[in-house]
């Protein structure tokens, strides 16, 4: 739903500012008399001297009494929203804990903490493959996993992808009881010096 959210908040954002950006752009350098065509009637630049609020468009509602208090209002919740973006980008997704299927219908709960390190152990483990990162997100009935996979200088992308889907994903199904583990995975190589060949 973040993933959404975010999506639909930049494309918000891209709309109104090129929207801005062409009604200030028009106005300031005159392109409507330049190219003979006419604007709207609640076009906010006609000209390049002139102003986005008038001066009577900035006295016009201060006498009012429920200018301010809505003004502060607007800002407030604004503000509100802009946090609460903030810090769902700055929390973490990981999950806390799984649940595990332990038989005869009852169940047991594992940290998440616990079985991610387990994970990424098994997987520094592969041949192949120098470190490895691996994330629980999801539910605690329906985890995913994201794999962070940092390997050396010589090893098979597609070896290790098979060796982790095989092993490492296959022994967490099997040992949690989950039908489906999905997981995405991030390849990465070591840093090393080209080697010399003669």
């Amino acid at each position: 739903m973040l993933r959404t959210v975010n999506r639909v908040l930049m494309g918000l954002a891209g709309v109104v500012l090129v929207a801005l950006g062409a009604a200030v752009l028009v106005g300031s350098l005159d392109l409507q008399r330049r190219w003979h065509f006419a604007l709207p009637s609640a076009w906010p630049f006609d000209g390049p001297h002139d102003v986005l609020l008038g001066e009577s468009a900035r006295r016009k509602w201060r006498a009012e009494g429920w200018w301010w208090p809505t003004v502060i209002a607007a800002l407030g919740v604004v503000v509100l929203l802009a946090l609460w973006w903030l810090l769902a980008q700055l929390r973490r997704r990981r999950l806390h804990e799984v649940l595990v299927d332990s038989g005869g219908g009852e169940a047991a709960i594992v940290r998440g903490r616990a079985l991610e390190e387990a994970l990424s152990a098994e997987a520094e483990s592969l041949p192949g493959v120098d470190r490895a990162l691996i994330l629980l997100s999801g539910r605690r009935a329906a985890p995913e996993a994201a794999v962070s996979l940092t390997l050396a200088p010589h090893a098979s992308p597609s070896a290790a992808l098979l060796a982790l889907d095989d092993e490492v994903l296959a022994h967490a199904r099997a040992s949690t009881g989950l039908e489906r583990l999905p997981a995405r995975v991030r390849l990465g190589a070591v840093r090393h010096r080209a080697e010399r060949v003669e």
